[in-house]
């Protein structure tokens, strides 16, 4: 046993080391909140010092920017209050990364045709990264795009875009569409599935060599994975998980259950392609994936190897889900315009009756002989806002434009829904006028503002089979019924729309058969 003095000297001393220890940790908690103020400091610092050089905008949150600021994002919902602000080129932060934002039909018309190659360039989107790997004609590898891009649209030329034999495939998928809808009896229908069975149906005649049952349970599978993933790409928190891929790639979330169900469909084009190997006769190709295959084997000794297995894959699944989603998703929109606004819908089947009548099916050649229907088309494309911060332009090389310094490698975001409100160039921005695309006599004109399909190198490369579809589909459905929204609802258009288009509410229609004249 120590005695007594020792012990006491004992407790002396371990309280000096504790109090020592709580001094080390408090000085160790004091260094840690000077390293992140200076940390935050010198990110603030930077940011200030790179806002000095672009165009003005929003004072940006440390770290996080402008994403969690309603007033500023999403774009759709307040370019107008932005540019009227700044002007129709300011800066918006995503993170850490600036983006230059334009706005209204000069700024963007400049940008992308005035400065093309300027303004031509793609900035790495992770998710996408994340789901292509870089493959496919969507790359960042200049060249690879290029080819693949090259390769595509001459493929689907020749496989009839643009031509009577595309419209032939269109004709009769609208017809499968018009025997669906008939065995109704009146009950009402969502048509986001049933369109994209149809619109999709098209493409995978030129990419797979068949069309597929709107009975086939698979099939229904994966237009769902396709449809689940564009409307992710679309949401804000893939502009989270893009801001900050490095955090969000490790995290559970809705993220992950979209890219997981890309990989299905990838295994089921892997498939696809497997079977095409085994079939192939180089002599009488059936579609696209012969036409790459055959490319592949001709390149084979390539160093650079842009016709990979991989790039296969992902060209098809990237035909797949652009030749079905987008032109799906505005024919349902075009649907809920028609029964906001049914003295249009009636003057369009006026039109299909005096020119097509009920014998026959329409045609594209019809278009030219329907210039109200044609204006309607054009009309409904460009009062649809688009959300489209996740689809952005880079800068190739440093640029003074309009007065502003934009560096080489800046993230632009052209908004092309402020091309078609731009009221310099638009009678009635905010309504819904077809008066917009015809001319004192009525016949349709064409309007340099309208940019539905982009503009400039990086264009749409789907935009003619579009143009077919939306107007044979349109016509064709209105030549049979009248369609009516089965719920009314207090909303305005556009946020209807978006309820609709992320399934928050039913959109539920009738479609009333038309009486057959003899």
């Amino acid at each position: 046993m120590l005695p007594a003095p020792r012990v006491r000297s004992l407790r002396s001393v371990l309280q000096h080391v504790r109090a020592r220890a709580r001094m080390n940790a408090g000085s160790v908690g004091v260094l840690l909140i000077l390293l992140l103020l200076s940390i935050l400091w010198f990110l603030v610092w930077r940011t200030n010092r790179k806002r000095s050089r672009l165009p003005p905008g929003p004072a940006p949150w440390p770290i996080l920017g402008n994403i969690w600021q309603k007033d500023v994002l999403p774009l759709y919902r307040t370019f107008e209050k932005m540019s009227s602000t700044y002007g129709p080129v300011f800066t918006v932060w995503l993170g850490l990364k600036p983006v230059v934002v334009l706005c209204g039909y000069e700024a963007v018309k400049d940008a992308l045709l005035g400065h093309s190659e300027e303004f031509g360039g793609r900035p790495k989107i992770p998710l996408l990264m994340e789901l292509s790997k870089d493959y496919g004609f969507v790359s960042n590898n200049e060249k690879k795009w290029r080819e693949l891009r090259r390769f595509t649209l001459s493929t689907l030329r020749d496989f009839g875009m643009g031509k009577s034999s595309m419209s032939q495939r269109v004709q009769q998928e609208a017809q499968h569409l018009v025997e669906m809808l008939k065995k109704l009896e009146g009950n009402t229908f969502e048509p986001m599935t049933m369109f994209k069975y149809a619109v999709s149906n098209v493409i995978c005649s030129v990419v797979f060599g068949s069309r597929y049952s709107y009975n086939d349970t698979a099939f229904l599978e994966l237009l769902n994975v396709i449809g689940n993933y564009t409307s992710f790409f679309l949401s804000p928190i893939a502009v989270v998980y893009n801001t900050f891929p490095n955090i969000m790639f490790h995290l559970p979330g809705p993220h992950r259950k979209a890219l997981d169900e890309c990989e299905k469909l990838k295994g089921y084009i892997r498939e696809k392609v497997e079977l095409h190997k085994r079939t192939l006769d180089p002599s009488c190709p059936r579609d696209y994936i012969d036409c790459f295959l055959m490319k592949a084997e001709k390149e084979k000794s390539s160093p650079e190897n842009m016709y990979s297995n991989e790039d296969l894959v992902m060209s098809v699944f990237n035909l797949f889900g652009a030749g079905t989603v987008t032109t799906s998703n505005s024919l349902v929109f075009f649907l809920l315009i028609l029964t906001k606004y049914p003295h249009i819908q009636a003057k369009i089947q006026e039109e299909i009756d005096a020119v097509v009548g009920t014998s026959r099916v329409p045609s594209t050649e019809d278009k030219l002989r329907m210039p109200y229907t044609n204006a309607v088309i054009h009309e409904m494309q460009r009062f649809h806002r688009t959300r489209i911060e996740n689809f952005p332009r880079m800068t190739t090389q440093d640029i003074v434009f309009r007065g502003h310094t934009i560096p080489k490698d800046t993230t632009v975001i052209p908004v092309f829904s402020s091309v078609h409100m731009d009221p310099t160039q638009w009678e009635n921005p905010k309504e819904v006028d077809p008066r917009h695309f015809l001319d004192e006599k009525g016949e349709f004109r064409k309007r340099d503002a309208f940019m539905a399909f982009s503009a400039g190198k990086r264009m749409c490369p789907g935009e003619a089979l579009a143009r077919i579809e939306l107007f044979l589909f349109l016509t064709t459905l209105l030549q049979s019924f009248t369609f009516q929204l089965a719920v009314e609802h207090k909303m305005d258009l556009f946020s209807l729309w978006l309820e609709i288009e992320r399934r928050a509410i039913p959109g539920k229609f009738f479609a009333i058969p038309r009486p057959v004249s003899s």
